[in-house]
């Protein structure tokens, strides 16, 4: 994908939807969600290979994908139906951070709104049918829009007439699973970080609390068995790293612990359609991860390898339980959906050829990139100054350093960086910028502790962890000491403006893409779900606001020196667009450099390919002119 160089001249720009970006080849763009049909022939799944994240539907032959012919925009997932009947489409709402659930035939007729109306948002359920019941019928959990509490509701919606049956209802509900007999719901329940499982009967509305164990932690993941009598739960409770228990719903019998490692979390359990194998996604320390194949009625766990490639996500048995559908990506190949025999471990690209190329703007005599012309990360250690280890993923130019560096900074704060394909680090690197992409305190997949090591006035942490990284950095010779940037995106934006003010002399440039500036006014303006689930990390916004106004970034705006790219979605309701503005207004009161990418059909992500590859021309020109790196570089293909 091409990447000319970009003016910053201008201090505001606003960026739409339907500029032209040159055509690519398909293996650039990203898939994922990955939807056997019952009969295993048909493979429905998300890429946004034609611009825009929509369904498209792989046939019996192989590398044959068409898509499904529909009106649907921005789909986050796609499910399958038990019957074969429907589609079950979660798809972003166009005016803001909300998710809606649209139902369609695989023919693509028949298409209408099965959720999220108005100002509601809402998702799809998981077990061993992804977000179904075994009588067909839809697992949603709809969230109020007007509800400062985060009330929701768990239903089951009819296809056909999209009648709705209540299952349960309360603050921060998400409902998990049923049990074949539709007597039992799982659902979880709570804020970030403390989350917990309950089971509902159905019939008598009476609450079962699914006790993982004693002590702090999380319970957030979980599935039923086929009769509904055992839940099997991901849980921290009383444990560093996240395993997987068995729990009897009726009785007081204790958990019992079914599997676990001493260097990875668990991070997902999938059961299979009989109830009697489970897969279980872990995530092993530092990023990269394994699969395993847990035997339920003998308790043998094998191992599931060689993986296609280092990160795999969104596993789903497909309908004989011989095979596994799931998104697979690395550092030289952007997601894509995959299947992989149990038997033999054999795995197969479905959305795509499974190539290692990807394309080029260096001219038609050279059109493809080949992993080898792109850089592989190295992990990295460290320590920040109270001591903590940190982890983070070093991406370094050719030739000897130090180099200019960025240091970036990702969302959550509980998601975490991983050696996938990331064309913004690529590119950087391409142009002679080294990025460091760390994993600060309050990041997710290296157990409980550090997860939780940010909380409320803990986030004094997570910004001098910014500066260990910097630190670390100049002593070990990566980056030159006044050629050093940040950057980061959504949390890590706010945490980028959190470091700027507090360490102005460290950095030479900045990029905040759609971060918070002022917790008072993203509590206030943010979607009141998020606001809810939010308390537990970041601290309640009456009883801690003398906290909250300390930490936030806008209030000492006066310290913040270094030129700043400011990117926001003008449909974003998550971290609302006035987190930009204020910045912006603030920093052109004060005269200090700075430059305004504002993309308005856009929410709290960049869905569309045009728009990011905009944003990816537009950080490497920025960064490059104030890092002062005056040469010609050609981007690598930007994808989802």
């Amino acid at each position: 994908m091409p990447a000319e160089q970009t003016s910053a001249a201008a201090d505001h720009q606003h960026v739409g939807d339907h500029q032209h970006v040159e055509a690519v080849p398909e293996d650039v763009y990203a898939s994922w969600s990955a939807a056997p049909s019952p009969h295993g022939h048909h493979m429905a799944f998300v890429s946004d290979r034609g611009g825009e994240p929509a369904v498209w539907i792989q046939g019996p032959e192989p590398a044959h994908w068409t898509p499904l012919r529909t009106a649907l925009r921005r789909v986050v997932t796609v499910s399958w139906s038990p019957d074969g009947a429907w589609l079950a489409c979660v798809t972003t709402a166009a005016t803001a951070s909300r998710h809606e659930v649209w139902l369609v035939r695989p023919d693509g007729s028949d298409l209408h709104l099965a959720a999220g109306a108005g100002g509601a948002t809402a998702v799809i359920g998981a077990g061993p049918w992804h977000g179904w019941s075994a009588d067909g019928r839809l697992l949603v959990t709809e969230a109020d829009g007007s509800s400062y509490d985060g009330f929701s509701t768990a239903l089951l919606v009819t296809p056909l007439t999209g009648a709705r049956q209540t299952l349960a209802a309360g603050p921060l509900f998400t409902l998990l699973d049923i049990s074949r007999d539709g007597r039992w719901v799982l659902l979880r329940r709570g804020p970030r970080g403390v989350r917990s499982l309950v089971v509902v009967d159905v019939d008598t509305g009476v609450e079962t609390a699914v006790s993982a164990g004693t002590g702090p932690g999380c319970t957030d993941k979980g599935c039923l068995s086929a009769d509904g009598a055992v839940v099997y739960a991901r849980t921290d409770v009383g444990r560093e790293l996240a395993a997987l228990v068995a729990v009897r719903v009726e009785g007081t019998a204790p958990p019992t612990l079914l599997a676990e490692r001493d260097q990875a979390e668990l991070q997902d359990v999938v059961l299979a359609a009989d109830g009697r194998r489970a897969i279980l996604a872990w995530n092993v320390l530092g990023g990269r991860s394994a699969l395993s194949l847990l035997d339920l009625t003998t308790g043998t766990d094998r191992p599931v390898e060689p993986l296609p490639r280092d990160v795999v996500d969104e596993c789903r048995f497909f309908p004989t339980g011989s095979r596994l559908a799931l998104t697979a990506e690395s550092w030289y190949d952007p997601r894509g959906v995959w299947s992989i025999e149990l038997a033999s471990c054999a795995a197969t690209p479905l959305s795509s050829t499974g190539s290692h190329t990807l394309a080029s703007s260096r001219g038609a005599s050279t059109p493809s990139v080949n992993a080898d012309e792109l850089t592989s990360p190295e992990l990295r250690r460290l320590r920040s100054v109270d001591g903590l280890e940190l982890t983070g993923w070093l991406y370094r130019p050719q030739g000897p350093g130090p180099w200019p560096t960025m240091i970036h900074l990702h969302g959550g704060p509980e998601a975490q960086e991983r050696p996938v394909y990331n064309s913004l680090f690529q590119s950087l690197v391409a142009a002679g910028v080294a990025v460091f992409a760390p994993n600060v305190r309050g990041s997710s997949g290296f157990g409980r502790s550090l997860g939780s090591a940010d909380d409320r006035a803990g986030r004094y942490g997570a910004i001098a962890d910014v500066a260990a990284c910097a630190a670390h950095l100049v002593d070990t010779g990566v980056a030159e000491p006044h050629r050093l940037g940040c950057m980061g995106r959504s949390y890590g934006g706010y945490l980028t403006l959190a470091a700027l003010v507090t360490y102005p002399e460290l950095f030479a440039v900045g990029v905040d893409v759609c971060g918070m500036a002022d917790f008072q006014t993203f509590y206030a303006h943010t979607e009141p779900w998020i606001a809810a689930a939010a308390v537990s990390k970041y601290g309640d916004p009456r009883r801690d606001a003398a906290l909250l106004r300390d930490l936030s970034p806008i209030h000492r705006i006066d310290r913040l020196t270094a030129p700043l790219l400011v990117v926001h979605g003008g449909a974003d309701t998550n971290v609302p667009v006035e987190e930009a503005e204020q910045v912006v207004a603030a920093l052109a009161a004060r005269g200090v450099e700075h430059e305004y990418l504002l993309f308005p059909d856009e929410g709290h992500e960049l869905l569309a390919t045009p728009n990011r590859v905009t944003f990816v021309q537009a950080t490497v020109a920025w960064v490059r002119r104030h890092l002062r790196i005056p040469e010609v570089y050609d981007a690598v293909p930007v994808a989802g």
